[in-house]
């Protein structure tokens, strides 16, 4: 059954079906309708909802949580998911499991909470302090959002890591049909880590801190061979019409959205127009767009940011063909005449771009 729900209350929804039973959250727009749906179903489920008194307290709730072993998770937007960046630093140097969701909103500062994309390099650089990644999921629908929200418990497990799902205030909030039909896998490691009382058993240690000469350099080591292996196994992302393609879109989350209209345009008009939507930020796509970077005549990368995700499609592409960025910021979102009108900026000469920007201006 299909229930109408907006992106917030489907990834709430999700978190629930896959198991969470512990959510630490405080209220910021434009992700308040996932916490208030985490209030109202959580005691229905027999789980823990905890409003914290701020976003700090609220990270260290899930890294108790998770220290335990349970399926736990947060959500905030870009202001407040700074505020958890080390308890995010904390998690994934103690190697637990967890969600954490951002809504972004405008930036810098304060901003407003209309939707953005600005939180990219926060996002997929690590964001707190020291070595670490997280697992990014972008989804681009409501659908999605409850999907990779199942993916999201299952990675995270999976590796011991913190997983992050990247969304926007439009994918947050805008209302689409979601069906829950999704399983929690079930050959998962076992948490033979977690800290559950010593009784019976060896006791366990769940720490961050190594002062010991060597120790932490160690570890590092160790995380970094965690981290190539996720890049080896979890990249995702969806291609369209990508193969006679000879420019090549790259979007995600909301602008990918509007960039499969350009597509969609392009293809009634008999123009080459493809697309790559990474659904993995990190680890990013490299090698699919390092190939198609050979042959293509370029690539437009399209975001709702001043250019973040476009110097990762550059490192990929490697100077192979050329790189070009369009963006709105502040809670600009882009139309899909004005990428029509970039694409013919960049291909002045062809005459079938103009052609397809004259037929949509005129419609």
């Amino acid at each position: 059954m299909k229930l109408l729900l907006t992106g917030n209350e489907a990834a709430a929804e999700a978190a629930i079906q896959a198991g969470c039973r512990y959510y630490y959250g405080y209220p910021i727009t434009p992700q308040n309708e996932l916490i208030n749906y985490m209030s109202v179903r959580m005691p229905e489920v027999g789980g823990t909802f905890i409003q914290a008194e701020s976003e700090i307290a609220a990270i260290n709730m899930v890294y108790g949580s998770a220290a335990a072993g349970a399926r736990t998770m947060t959500s905030s937007s870009s202001p407040g998911i700074s505020l958890k960046q080390e308890g995010m630093s904390y998690l994934a140097g103690s190697e637990l499991p967890c969600v954490i969701v951002n809504i972004q909103r405008g930036g810098p500062g304060l901003g407003d909470i209309s939707a953005s994309q600005a939180d990219y390099f926060q996002a997929v650089k690590g964001g707190g302090h020291g070595d670490y990644h997280t697992i990014v999921l972008a989804p681009s629908s409501a659908q999605e959002m409850a999907n990779l929200v199942y993916d999201a418990f299952d990675l995270a497990d999976k590796y011991r890591n913190p997983v992050l799902i990247l969304g926007d205030a439009q994918i947050g909030q805008l209302m689409e049909p979601v069906e829950f039909n999704k399983k929690p896998k079930k050959n998962l490691p076992v948490k033979n880590w977690a800290l559950t009382g010593a009784e019976g058993r060896e006791r366990r240690i769940i720490k961050s801190f190594y002062p010991v000469k060597g120790q932490l350099e160690e570890f590092n080591a160790h995380l970094q061979r965690k981290y190539k292996l996720i890049e080896e196994h979890e990249v995702r992302y969806e291609a369209i019409n990508i193969h006679e393609a000879d420019i090549v879109l790259v979007a995600y989350g909301t602008s990918a959205r509007i960039c499969k209209e350009v597509v969609k345009k392009s293809l009634r008009f008999n123009f080459k127009v493809g697309m790559i939507r990474p659904i993995t930020l990190w680890p990013f796509p490299k090698e699919i767009t390092r190939k198609l970077s050979e042959s293509v005549q370029c690539i437009l990368t399209v975001e709702m940011s001043a250019g973040q995700m476009v110097e990762d499609v550059r490192l990929a592409v490697e100077g192979r063909c050329p790189v070009h960025f369009y963006g709105r910021t502040g809670g600009g979102v882009p139309t899909s005449s004005e990428i029509i009108r970039k694409i013919v900026e960049i291909l002045p000469d062809n005459s079938e771009v103009n052609t397809l920007l004259q037929l949509v201006e005129a419609k």
